[in-house]
């Protein structure tokens, strides 16, 4: 299974297309995304993706966002205020906005990975046998617009440069 793994959109609905196109071609069915959708219309258009959508929020989330009851409304999505947790093909899966919370995560050694966003500058490291991503960002602020794709069967990991999508 491919899931892809986005951050720090800031309502750049654009590039946010782009990267929901890419997911239907390739038959992506799952998205987790580490904070910073920056509003309510920019959820509301992800969910068009009407697959499972894992998403935890960030420091541009607060407030607005948060103040709605997500539970009811949006099918398939599962919204964590602050750090999401999954077991995804058998593999525990952490993910939050922030560095040093992933860092934390990683440190008890209960996650296989742990993804983060805020920073957005696509990265990986490893704790003790935990690796940690950050896909960068959607929006393409400070760095090039980028997500990543996890391949489940032998967890690999691809960096999509979302400026080379059609």
């Amino acid at each position: 299974m491919k899931i892809a793994i986005t951050s720090d959109i800031h309502n750049n609905e654009v590039n946010l297309k782009k990267v929901l196109d890419y997911c239907k071609r390739e038959n992506i069915k799952t998205i987790i995304c580490c904070g910073d959708m920056a509003s309510k219309e920019t959820l509301d258009f992800y969910i068009f993706f009407q697959k499972d959508i894992y998403f935890a929020f960030g420091n541009m989330d607060n407030g607005h966002l948060k103040k709605y009851p997500f539970e009811k409304k949006y099918k398939n999505t599962f919204i964590f205020r602050d750090t999401g947790e999954a077991k995804i093909e058998n593999k525990d899966v952490a993910f939050t906005h922030y560095p040093e919370e992933a860092e934390r995560l990683a440190q008890t050694g209960k996650y296989n990975f742990v993804f983060h966003g805020h920073t957005h500058k696509p990265w990986t490291d490893k704790i003790h046998n935990t690796i940690i991503l950050n896909p960068g960002n959607v929006a393409g602020e400070i760095y090039p617009p980028t997500f990543a794709i996890w391949n489940t069967k032998n967890d690999h990991f691809d960096l999509i440069r979302v400026h080379d999508l059609k």
